[in-house]
């Protein structure tokens, strides 16, 4: 998910509870505006267990998916 200024408050509230809720495994917000990735993992009932901020230009990061497949996002 890709924040926009309209769709701030959508994106990091209501889809992480909504898409936690419907189990999906990994939900990853992306934010130009804060400079910075959100990971959201471990999804339950009302939302994820787990939430890990990474900062616009710290490399490449590693997300682990669900079928054991890893998806390398570049940072940079």
């Amino acid at each position: 998910e890709v924040v926009s200024v309209s769709s701030a408050r959508k994106d990091y509230d209501d889809c992480t509870a909504k898409y936690g809720r419907y189990g999906i495994p990994v939900y990853v917000v992306v934010d130009p505006y804060a400079g910075e990735v959100v990971v959201h993992t471990q999804p339950t009932g009302s939302g994820y267990i787990a939430a890990h901020t990474h900062k616009y230009g710290s490399g490449k990061l590693p997300i682990e998916l669900a079928d054991g497949r890893t998806y390398t996002l570049d940072l940079d």
